[in-house]
């Protein structure tokens, strides 16, 4: 085979991604929700799409035979709500090359626990006890996954990845753009600041200090700069790391993404930071995009503004740090071909400036296409117009919709954390690791409370 049917293989690959890989199917999944969101407000349909966004998080229950009346008076409605997901996810899953045979009795397990987790977060001292119905789906998850023995096929329906994407993308539609476009550049600057300075320190230590593996190191140094675990892939693949280099990370990674999800608001709150500052803080500190919404969304219904710690949020992971995986692909490519291995074919055959694009996280896109749409679509009309129609008509239940997808993926989380099986780490990995930790925490904090505080608060 020569060289050019290679690379145009390559490039057919890369077309095929659009209906084989779990970021695309996010963006056609979210943003055609939130465009079936708006055609059934525009119509005056808006039960179907309150159908979808059923919980019991609102019951503000006190006994539980409150909660099993809700559950038997909406049955139907649960049921049609389980269907509809099923259908969307199964068979989305199914071309992506996922059996349903093992997706559908793994997610009816997880849209069951899931409806129960959203029980518990009704109850009317939930919030004193900080029972947020993300965080309660990680916990319950965690502990199933650490004390039953749960099949491993059933991981087949425990898409985190997947449901955390479609949740992001859901998240633009209830995000005005004007935001974005006010408050990114100061999200981007941030996250440019933080991830060039915990990827440098984190590669320093470990090649400099301890003497590891330069692939690992880099590695490191991205899946703690950037986007955990996407992160740490697509720099492997750059950089041609082992499989364990990748998963000395995804279990750094994991292990303090949960210390984080905890540690983080606990600080915000002894310290008082408002909802904004905090969730700029949490995005600059937390390693992965699922823990830091859970621990965001936490942050922000105790401190009475969970949208405004959920922007501030997301501002800063999502659309600033995570767009740096493509630069950091490239970046370390360049280094590995020219440098580690002095191969300079090997760089025209893999690096290319559309890698940027390639590695690019299309959920973001997903997010910014649902963004633009409900903005244009709201701003139409009137405040007054606005608080008592359209809100409660169409952006609430999209973010009821949007937060079902965040339960599932907490929940996804855990019941595929299983300790026992994650890979042990020597001590000067953890260090090296934990320097880069110690930097974001550090860093962040000066960034979103003393540079740049005034911002966040004003979200």
């Amino acid at each position: 085979m020569t060289g050019m049917e290679t690379e145009a293989d390559q490039v057919g690959s890369r077309w095929r991604d659009l209906y084989r890989k779990e970021d695309w199917w996010a963006v056609w999944v979210g943003v055609g929700l939130t465009a079936i969101a708006v055609v059934l407000f525009e119509t005056g349909a808006t039960s179907a799409l309150t159908t979808l966004a059923t919980s019991a998080s609102k019951l503000q229950w006190t006994h539980l035979s409150q909660v099993g009346h809700h559950f038997v008076d909406k049955a139907g409605v649960y049921a049609v709500a389980f269907v509809f997901w099923a259908l969307i996810l199964g068979v989305t899953s199914r071309i992506m090359g996922v059996r349903l045979s093992r997706f559908l009795p793994a997610f009816a397990v997880v849209f069951v626990l899931s409806a129960v987790i959203f029980a518990v977060s009704g109850w009317k001292n939930a919030r004193t006890f900080n029972l947020e119905a993300p965080l309660v789906a990680l916990l319950v998850g965690l502990l199933l996954a650490n004390t039953v023995r749960l099949p491993q096929w059933m991981d087949d329906g425990f898409r985190v990845e997947y449901f955390i994407k479609v949740g992001i993308v859901l998240l633009g539609a209830g995000f005005p753009i004007t935001l974005v476009l006010t408050a990114g550049p100061v999200a981007l600057l941030q996250a440019t600041i933080i991830s060039l300075a915990t990827c440098l320190l984190i590669y320093w230590v470990g090649t400099r200090v301890f003497k590891l593996d330069r692939r690992l190191c880099a590695v490191l140094g991205v899946g703690g700069a950037v986007c955990g675990v996407s992160a740490a892939m697509a720099i492997a693949s750059s950089v041609r790391a082992k499989r364990e280099h990748v998963l000395t990370t995804v279990s750094l990674v994991v292990g303090w993404a949960l210390v984080m999800i905890v540690a983080l608001p606990l600080v915000s709150r002894w310290i008082g930071l408002s909802a904004g500052v905090a969730g700029a803080w949490i995005g600059t500190s937390e390693f992965a995009d699922a823990a830091g919404l859970a621990a965001a969304t936490s942050y922000g219904h105790t401190a009475g503004n969970e949208q405004q710690a959920v922007q501030a949020f997301t501002l800063m992971k999502v659309i600033g740090r995570d767009m740096w995986i493509g630069i950091w692909a490239i970046a370390f490519a360049l280094i590995s071909t020219m440098s580690w291995e002095h191969d300079r074919a090997a760089v025209r055959r893999r690096v290319h400036l559309a890698e940027i694009w390639w590695r690019f996280p299309k959920f973001v896109f997903g997010f910014f296409l649902a963004s633009i749409a409900v903005t244009l679509i709201t701003n139409g009309y009137p405040d007054a117009e606005f608080t008592s129609k359209v809100k409660p008509g169409l952006v609430d239940p999209l973010n009821a919709v949007r937060t079902w997808a965040f339960v599932f993926c907490f929940l996804s989380i855990g019941l595929t954390t299983r300790l026992r099986e994650l890979r042990g780490v020597t001590r000067k990995e953890f260090a090296t690791f934990t320097s880069g930790v110690g930097l974001n925490v550090v860093l962040g904090f000066v960034l979103s409370v003393m540079v740049f505080g005034s911002y966040w608060a004003a979200l």
